[in-house]
């Protein structure tokens, strides 16, 4: 009889047991049942416990709540299954799985590709690359997809998830409300308070996993302030009291919101007052929220919109924005909590601060988020060039991914603290690579790159809806982060392989195909014939979009003499491939119009895609997000 045994108690060491008993029980289906026992001094069967519970070597862990190390001795009949710290050895038991042949290839249980055979001896050890390597919920969310893509990402062994808001309300209420599907579904609105309800039942599942959870990001210019931005990036019909509009950026004269929109407008960061509200609203979350591993204090989601007055012209809006990280710091100490703090490079905040820093880098973490980057190339160091100059709401937005590191390397000249960087593969970029092979293949190349330049990891700002086609371009993630050292070939293929099975050579040919008959960089608005007439100008391109047509039938030919496969993932993939043909022609069409100038009949062909397509939404939506999808694509 197989026996699991645990040498601490620990309730992610708990969960970690029962999975394994689960995925064991499936792989031998006439093993009986496999007992789960806490033994501290077991030295039998499987044994599941930190590296410190069998003396194994830990001189490579650094921080042990940060660092994941992995180790494995294992044979037939059990062995050691470790971890530097509880999410490690979950983390270990799905290495383990993986080594014996399991693979998680989308979110669900129609995601697992589990083999029916007998385990084998595994010796293993690997130290994570990277220390953050995770998911911020974003797009058209709902809560079943939420729970799936919880237990999925830590299935790859990625160890972040995040939580954008105090309520994700607005990202909730874009599926709800079947943005751009309402002639296909009709609207099922949901309340603050259900989403809030939801986002406490992640923060409980995240935690069962030993995740890190990180929380937050904007709002706090807003809600110390009695200003909700519940509603996300919708115009609000709030009266602001006078005594309040004084602590609102002062903007061409003005003091209101900034377009309308609370989630966007920036404060003025001078005034004392305004610093201190919001830090004891920060450190007041901070003491009821203690389960949260990291707490993002963003400004507002807006740019070039930083206040006017006289006083807040002396310094950059970082330098204000560092006064803020060291009086929440006080406070924080005075409360003694020890609470982690991120904050961020982002739009205005690029640009490094000149005379304030941090005063207790222990607390701190800097998020490096380059939004407006180009996502058709990757960081060379070699061409970093100095960041542009500083003009308060005048400064120019720079592209290339060498002008944004220039931000990174100019806030590094003070701050050596731990750096993670904050990307947008999985929000609209992804949409503009329908075949998905290119983006993947610049995800491998930017995780690469971003090590250059003092990164330590990744949280990606998308979708939780990111397989559509397939989940490639997420694997390739998880596993660069894991391992800075995997080769890029050997990831898809071995990923393709078990979403296709013996037709997988075939399908990344097709795929291919399609990203090159796109053309990610057209996609993007780069390569326009003539930028009067628009991002997408092009003819030439045009007959090049044509194409699509005859390769999407190859596409459908495939998935069609494959559809019923050996394993449930494979139809799955097969049954993703059949629907992913006909959205790349349409798709095509749509674009096609665009690239000869007809922008008129592009809008007709985008509202009958949204149409028509949106009839599969029910069909699709644990793997394609229709609602950010739509939206991205919008002609």
């Amino acid at each position: 009889m197989i026996t699991i045994n645990k040498l601490r108690a620990d309730h992610v060491i708990d969960f970690a047991a029962e999975e394994l008993k689960k995925y064991l029980r499936m792989m031998m289906p006439s093993c009986g049942d496999i007992a789960i026992a806490y033994v501290p001094d077991a030295e039998d069967g499987f044994r599941l416990g930190l590296l410190d519970d069998f003396a194994l070597d830990t001189s490579d862990v650094d921080d042990p709540v940060l660092d994941d190390v992995v180790q494995i001795i294992a044979d037939k009949n059990g062995g050691i299954l470790a971890g530097s710290n509880p999410r490690s050895v979950l983390f270990a038991v799905y290495r383990y799985l993986k080594e014996n042949g399991c693979r998680w290839l989308y979110p669900g249980v129609d995601g697992e590709f589990i083999p029916i055979a007998d385990v084998q001896p595994v010796e293993y050890r690997h130290k994570a690359s990277s220390r953050f390597r995770g998911q911020c919920n974003e797009g058209a969310e709902y809560q079943q997809s939420m729970l799936e893509t919880i237990d999925f990402y830590a299935k790859l062994e990625m160890n972040v998830y995040m939580l954008e808001f105090d309520i994700p309300f607005t990202y909730y209420n874009t599926y709800y409300t079947h943005r751009h599907n309402e002639e296909n579904r009709s609207p099922e609105p949901v309340t603050p308070e259900t989403v809030l309800q939801w986002k406490r039942q992640c923060e409980v599942e995240i935690a069962k996993r030993g995740l890190q959870f990180h929380d937050m990001g904007h709002g706090w210019t807003a809600e110390p302030f009695g200003i909700s931005s519940t509603e996300g990036w919708a115009q609000s019909k709030q009266e602001i009291p006078e005594n309040v509009k004084e602590y609102l950026a002062l903007i061409d004269g003005e003091r209101k919101l900034w377009g309308g929109v609370p989630l966007n407008t920036n404060l003025c960061m001078s005034k004392p007052e305004v610093r201190t509200i919001m830090a004891q609203a920060i450190a007041d979350y901070a003491e009821t929220h203690q389960n949260v591993s990291y707490i993002h204090v963003w400004l507002a989601d807006g740019s070039r919109n930083h206040c006017e007055c006289e006083e807040c012209q002396k310094l950059r809006p970082s330098d204000y924005y560092i006064m803020i990280m060291n009086e929440l710091d006080e406070e924080l100490t005075r409360r003694n909590l020890s609470s982690k703090i991120v904050f961020i490079a982002y739009v205005d905040t690029l640009f490094a601060p000149r005379q304030e820093t941090i005063k207790n880098p222990e607390r701190f973490a800097l998020l490096y988020a380059p939004i407006q980057r180009s996502y058709t190339g990757s960081v060379c160091r070699d061409k970093i060039v100095p960041p542009p100059e500083f003009e308060r709401n005048r400064w120019a937005s720079p592209t290339s991914s060498e002008e944004n590191a220039a931000f990174l390397l100019d806030w590094q000249k003070d701050w050596h603290g731990p750096c993670f960087t904050y990307e947008y593969h999985f929000w609209r970029h992804m949409c503009y690579d329908p075949g998905m092979m290119t983006l993947s293949r610049r995800i491998f190349e930017d995780i690469r790159a971003y090590r250059t330049v003092g990164l330590d990891g990744i949280v990606e700002d998308g979708s939780q809806r990111c397989f559509f086609p397939n989940g490639l371009a997420i694997a390739v993630y998880a596993a660069a982060l894991l391992d800075e050292n995997c080769d890029f070939d050997a990831v898809a293929d071995d990923y393709l392989a078990h979403c296709y099975g013996k037709v997988w050579t075939d399908v990344k040919q097709y795929l291919t195909r399609m990203s090159e008959a796109f053309d990610f960089a057209y996609m993007e608005g780069e390569r326009s014939a003539d930028y009067e007439k628009g991002r997408f100008y092009n003819p030439d391109h045009a007959e090049t979009l044509k194409t699509v047509a005859s390769i999407a039938a190859e596409g459908r030919a495939i998935a069609e003499q494959n559809y019923v496969s050996p394993y449930r993932a494979q139809t799955v993939s097969m049954r993703l491939l059949l629907r992913h043909a006909e959205y790349c022609e349409r798709l095509a069409e749509v674009m096609t119009a665009k690239a000869v100038g007809e922008d008129a009949k592009a809008h007709e062909l985008w509202e009958a895609l949204c149409r028509d397509f949106g009839r599969y939404e029910f069909e699709l939506e644990r793997y394609f997000d229709h609602g950010m999808t739509m939206m991205s694509v919008r002609m």
